[in-house]
């Protein structure tokens, strides 16, 4: 389920058994973008449409929610994409996500400041901080809780984070529940032209993440001093440029600041800095349609009424020393 909705809160894994070798044939071809009434206006030169994220409040916490839209579900595997705070909480405060379930999908956790303890009913207990990777892969089913550290909860502090879910393969949807922990230290980053680019998953230019992805994913954190500049090629089917700050340019159009840019297939772009500024890239081959309830992202609907029947019966497996249950929600909404 989202990471923040006002229930729950999401973070992300990866699985061992998915390692996907990227393969160049593969990686070049190309699609149509997804038709998209609800996005604003094509801008002109960079030929790429606007989302404009769902605002939510979650009692002074700010969640933007980019991906899914009512019109646009998925750019290349990722189907969820939020955006967490900034959001600063006192001593004795902080965020506590009760265990939830997952099916059929990925989800990915990636923090720019602050601190989240995940725990899992496979048994993990892992802290996530700044710059690294917790990577889930739900396939046949997982349950898993967030909660801000005790350490966190001891003085003035603040989170900032992206949270994304991806689907998985068909062929990968069943497979076994799996997570791992990627140090910020592991993953690559590069400096030219006045910008740092950090490979989150997936690979660009030669730098290839250590991350396990199930399908062709590009996932970076780039960040851009005054005046620099970052070509990014048009390496995926899909591609697409979130503005974590103001600053930014693609091309010669200013991108307004928590904006998500779809780009047009097979053109490079190039994103420009007026002030310090920072994006996230996110993009990969498409997987077909899926279908969302809730925590719930399968490609048979089928699937999703078993999840939804199992979640009431309390058939998944428990997280260790968690005992609250959330009861499975009647109506959803984005």
């Amino acid at each position: 389920m989202p990471l923040f909705d006002s229930d729950h809160y999401q973070q992300r894994l990866t699985n061992s058994e998915c390692q996907y070798q990227l393969d160049t044939r593969r990686r070049l071809t190309t699609t149509t973008l997804y038709p998209c009434s609800s996005l604003s206006s094509i801008l002109s030169g960079a030929t790429m449409q606007l989302i404009t994220p769902h605002v939510k409040d979650l009692g002074g916490f700010s969640v933007r929610r980019s991906l899914p839209q009512e019109d646009f579900k998925m750019v290349g595997p990722f189907i969820f994409f939020d955006h967490l705070g900034p959001a600063t909480f006192g001593p004795d405060q902080g965020i506590d996500v009760r265990p939830h379930p997952h099916i059929n999908l990925a989800t990915v956790t990636y923090l720019f400041e602050g601190a989240m303890m995940h725990r899992d009913s496979l048994g993990t207990v892992q802290e996530i901080t700044p710059g690294a990777v917790n990577w889930m892969t739900a396939g046949q089913g997982i349950v898993h809780s967030e909660r801000s550290p005790d350490h966190f909860r001891e003085q003035t502090a603040t989170l900032h984070g992206i949270q994304t879910w991806l689907a998985l393969p068909e062929d990968k949807e069943e497979t076994h529940p799996t997570f791992h922990h990627y140090p910020a230290t592991d993953l690559p980053e590069w400096t030219q032209n006045g910008a740092t680019i950090k490979v989150i998953a997936g690979e660009l230019g030669e730098l290839t993440s250590p991350v396990q992805t199930c399908s062709p994913t590009l996932y970076c954190d780039v960040q851009i001093a005054q005046g620099g500049t970052f070509i990014l090629p048009a390496a995926y089917s899909e591609q697409a440029v979130y503005s974590v700050t103001a600053g930014l340019s693609i091309g010669s159009e200013p991108l307004a600041k928590h904006r998500l840019a779809v780009l047009e297939t097979g053109k490079p772009v190039e994103l420009t800095a007026n002030e310090t500024a920072r994006c996230i890239v996110i993009g990969g081959e498409p997987l077909g349609e899926r279908i969302k309830y809730w925590n719930f992202v399968s490609s048979r609907p089928e699937r999703i009424e078993q999840a939804k029947e199992d979640w009431r019966n309390q058939q998944f497996d428990p997280v260790p020393q968690e005992n609250e249950f959330i009861p499975l929600p009647d109506t959803v909404t984005e």
